[in-house]
């Protein structure tokens, strides 16, 4: 039986406009226990920033995270799929685009997104992926 994004993906994005100050997307990021957020341009999709692309291209720049914003942090050629495309197809753009996460987008608006872990858990639950993507962080 074929599987679908939607059968996996995390709905309802945690979405913020590209002004969003760095500081402020990683606070939502630690109080949502999140390792992305989808950024939006009204209600259409700019690009996905993860807590990897805070540090590496905004916070190593020295710049005060308070002013700077998310824009220049966020990745803006992104790889999104569809909610009812295929679950191999989404797999297999995540491994030609070396991505972990993939925005699912319906009529150009993003309505959530799948990732490395939830295909993990999917697919084999009892892989050591599988386990992290649902461990709790020790905080």
């Amino acid at each position: 039986m074929t599987q679908h994004v939607r059968d996996i993906m995390t709905g309802a994005p945690v979405t913020v406009g590209p002004q969003t100050s760095v500081a402020e997307v990683a606070r939502i990021m630690r109080d949502r226990d999140l390792g992305s957020v989808l950024v939006t341009d009204g209600d259409r999709l700019r690009g996905l920033v993860t807590d990897r692309d805070l540090v590496v291209r905004s916070v190593s720049g020295g710049g005060d995270p308070e002013d700077t914003t998310v824009a220049g942090a966020c990745s803006d050629d992104l790889v999104t799929v569809a909610p009812d495309d295929d679950l191999d197809h989404a797999v297999r753009l995540m491994r030609e685009h070396a991505v972990r996460r993939v925005p699912v987008v319906e009529d150009g608006r993003p309505v959530g997104v799948v990732s490395l872990g939830d295909t993990a858990m999917e697919r084999d639950p009892e892989s050591a992926l599988g386990d992290i993507s649902v461990a709790r962080p020790n905080t």
